[in-house]
């Protein structure tokens, strides 16, 4: 189990991984995360700043682009 290693060995123990797998171990890494999203709370600076976006957004009454588009422009630079 990788998470009993410690430190510099735990590192070089993911290096030895094939890249399929360390993606997957981070996939995994990651949707352990999101699934509990409540054990991180927002500060209220956080929730503030959040409020100022979205009230920015709306009243700006921009909606942004189409995928399409924007992975057109993409495209083109690359």
């Amino acid at each position: 189990m990788l998470f009993k290693v410690g430190g510099e060995q735990m590192n070089s123990e993911l290096r030895n991984l094939p890249i399929d797998q360390r993606i997957r171990l981070v996939e995994d890494l990651w949707d352990s995360i999101s699934s509990d999203q409540n054990a991180l709370p927002l500060t209220d600076e956080q929730k503030t700043e959040l409020d100022r976006r979205l009230d920015a957004y709306e009243a700006s009454g921009y909606k942004g682009r189409l995928a399409e588009d924007v992975l057109s422009d993409i495209r083109r630079r690359l």
